[in-house]
């Protein structure tokens, strides 16, 4: 398993509230929800390098399972 590293991120309160509520709509921490949006960031812009999956649930939006 990949090694995770804790990192200090300062984020608009705003923000933030928004993505609580993104994350509590797909049943994810908030901390998972921004993983997973970073991750989804750099797989459609080309820039991650294939890897294995990250462990836990599938990182797939809810939303896209309908």
């Amino acid at each position: 398993m990949a090694e995770r590293k804790p990192f200090l991120l300062r984020v608009d309160e705003q923000l933030l509230d928004q993505l609580k509520r993104w994350a509590d709509d797909d049943l994810r921490s908030l901390n998972g929800q921004i993983e997973f949006l970073l991750r989804r960031a750099l797989r459609d812009s080309g820039r991650a390098k294939e890897a294995p999956s990250p462990p836990g649930p599938d990182i797939s939006s809810p939303a896209d399972n309908k």
